[in-house]
């Protein structure tokens, strides 16, 4: 298949979640709650199902299950990866994710969720919370029990445009008033460390998960420094925000024409700003803000043209 894979997203509503992936990307949310895109997705929790081409109606694990010559025979039981637009309206839950082996034991078999956050847009005093200042399994215990989060949680300001490298084991959350395109492991497995009290439609206190968090954090905070490298060329940038064990992840600034060579097993491509053309061996699709789509492995030399922003990413 020498064409791009486009993809129809899911939606999840969540009790932190808003109206901005429809205000800002037109998407048809299913309600005024709606806090997750899944762009990009093979998860049982949510499919991607494909929209081009001949495999049209397929959902994204069919085609990595039947036809792994699109992903470069990439070996895996599972798509590797999820790429994620969240609206985080209101303060998301305060939450730690296992690794690999964790996972596989604890969680039936599940990935463990290393993930990574690009600001797309926020409010003028947003922050999230990424780290915590406890230096043993005993402070940070004792500092939950205690109720002690303010002196606990590691908050950073932000700004559109930030990217923060989330290893599996670090604590964090996003905050209020933050747009945030989100590559990660495909899992979907969380666990909550600290929910502001907050209550159910039922009006019951939210689940904790706070033997297991204690289990799997990172003790003390570590925080994995990513230096941007940044290629400019005639007409566009090229920052690649971090390569790392399950992921590389790029923006693309576009202002014109950008000649491109897909050399990677797949990739996968997030319109966040712009409109532009894609073009493929003589033939031409147009690609505008709020489309996700994969490049798969035989794809080879391609051009995009136009003025956009594209969040990239590959294995």
């Amino acid at each position: 298949m020498t064409q791009p894979i486009f993809l129809t997203p899911v939606f999840q509503e969540r009790i932190w979640g808003g109206t901005r992936l429809r205000d800002a990307y037109n998407y048809d949310i299913p309600s005024n709650t709606t806090g997750e895109c899944w762009a990009i997705s093979a998860h049982p929790n949510g499919q991607s199902i494909v929209t081009n081409g001949e495999y049209d109606g397929s959902t994204l694990s069919e085609l990595w299950d039947n036809h792994r010559e699109l992903f470069g025979h990439r070996e895996g039981d599972r798509f590797p990866l999820l790429t994620k637009v969240l609206d985080a309206n209101d303060d998301l839950s305060v939450q730690v994710h296992p690794g690999d082996q964790y996972a596989k034991e604890f969680e039936n078999g599940e990935l463990g969720k290393t993930e990574c956050w690009y600001i797309i847009d926020c409010d003028d005093d947003a922050e999230v919370i990424f780290g915590h200042n406890a230096r043993s399994k005993e402070e940070l215990v004792k500092m939950s029990e205690d109720g002690k989060w303010n002196e606990l949680l590691q908050r950073v300001k932000i700004k559109p445009g930030d990217f923060f490298y989330v290893p599996s084991g670090s604590i964090h959350a996003l905050c209020k008033g933050t747009l945030v395109l989100e590559t990660q492991q495909s899992s979907d497995t969380t666990y909550r460390v600290y929910d502001y009290d907050r209550r159910d439609q039922d009006g019951n206190l939210r689940e904790l998960h706070l033997e297991k968090a204690i289990e799997v954090t990172t003790i003390p905070h570590t925080v994995s420094k990513v230096e941007p490298k940044i290629s400019k060329m005639e007409t566009s940038t090229i920052t690649t925000f971090v390569e790392e064990q399950y992921f590389t992840v790029y923006k693309w600034d576009v202002h014109s024409r950008l000649e491109m060579t897909q050399d990677k097993p797949f990739m996968l491509v997030s319109v966040i700003e712009g409109t532009g053309e894609l073009t493929v061996n003589d033939e031409s699709y147009l690609i505008n803000k709020g489309e996700h789509f994969i490049l798969p492995s035989s794809m080879g030399d391609f051009v995009v043209d136009g003025n956009m922003q594209l969040i990239v990413s590959h294995p």
